[in-house]
């Protein structure tokens, strides 16, 4: 797989990772250390070198489960854990200095290491990005070499553009996929600039751009596919309003399906997932998109799409018109 450099860090990474919300577990199933283990080691084989992953995710099971399986292999593999949605509520007052610590504590102990490669504030409340003293906290938990780098996983443009003010930011994990296409001019241009790694998650937006769901799509209990994205108005409580900007990348699920319809008309449809990676990639500010995968065939079919040629300026062009047309009036402007 090609590599990428990640910003600051200077870490020579896979330009696919591996995301680990599901990983063993989630959506409305038990976590299941075995399934975890297994993912894991496949990925590992296969070559990714990136993970991707939090304390909140499965209540600190899946950093648990990265931690067993990096320690277990001689490979270099970096991880990127992120913080602070452990936190309830989660309100801005939460974020004390002790806390922060204490969660940084929480990972290294669950990573079973020294110093973590990546730390990232988890999506944090709007009002995070305009108190310094929680940048300064980061500094100082870097001096102590708790951490090696930190950087922020955020829901909008705006304060993906902010947190990069903060020189020590080195990362900024955002929603970047065919339906979220909003980064593109105006945050990647001056990441890029400013030498910050971007972190593209949700890139198959939550497997609406899979190229397999259909209008007639259903999902099971428990799966938040079930809660989000029908065309219900968006919630700006924080956990509500951050959940909907995940889920289908954080557009209406029908306007979702006709767009994609209109897109496997512009790429190859019988691996329509592929080509949704990959044109993540086309962006060189992007360092790197994090996939989650279930198993070993996804696993490798995310791993081939670094293999796959550029798209053209034409078929580039034409996925633009067809998201604007879909998405300006109403997704656009919200991320």
């Amino acid at each position: 797989m090609n590599k990428r450099l990640l910003g600051k860090t200077g870490y020579e990474i896979t330009e696919i990772g591996v995301g680990t919300w599901q990983l063993g577990g989630g959506w409305g199933q038990p976590f299941d250390d075995y399934t975890a283990d297994k993912t894991l080691n496949e990925a590992i084989d296969l070559g990714y070198n990136f993970i991707d992953t939090a304390d909140s995710y499965s209540d600190q099971k899946s950093e648990r489960a990265v931690g067993r399986v990096v320690r277990s292999r001689s490979e270099r593999i970096y991880v990127a854990t992120k913080i602070g949605r452990r936190m309830h509520p989660h309100v801005t007052e939460g974020y004390t200095e002790k806390a922060i610590r204490g969660y940084v504590e929480d990972s290294l102990r669950n990573l079973g290491v020294d110093r973590l490669d990546l730390c990232q504030l988890h999506c944090p409340t709007p009002e995070i990005y305009y108190h310094p003293e929680v940048f300064e906290w980061m500094d100082k938990l870097v001096d102590e070499q708790k951490i090696a780098y930190y950087g922020v996983s955020v829901q909008r443009v705006e304060q993906a553009l902010k947190a990069i003010e903060y020189p020590n930011v080195s990362t900024v994990q955002i929603v970047f996929n065919m339906v979220r296409q909003r980064p593109l001019n105006i945050f990647l241009p001056e990441a890029k600039k400013r030498n910050v790694g971007v972190i593209a998650r949700v890139p198959l937006a939550s497997g609406l751009l899979s190229g397999k769901l259909t209008l007639e799509s259903t999902f099971p209990p428990g799966d938040y596919r079930m809660q989000y994205g029908r065309g219900e108005p968006v919630d700006y409580d924080a956990h509500e309003y951050g959940m909907r900007g995940e889920i289908f990348g954080g557009v209406d699920f029908d306007k979702g399906i006709l767009a994609v319809e209109e897109m496997k008309k512009i790429i190859p449809a019988e691996n329509f997932a592929q080509w949704a990676l990959k044109w993540v990639l086309m962006s060189d500010a992007v360092s790197v998109t994090v996939a989650g995968a279930g198993n070993n065939k996804h696993l490798k079919s995310n791993y081939d799409a670094s293999a796959l040629p550029p798209l053209t300026e034409e078929q580039m062009e034409k996925i633009h018109e067809i998201y604007m047309k879909y998405f300006s009036k109403t997704a656009h402007q919200i991320w």
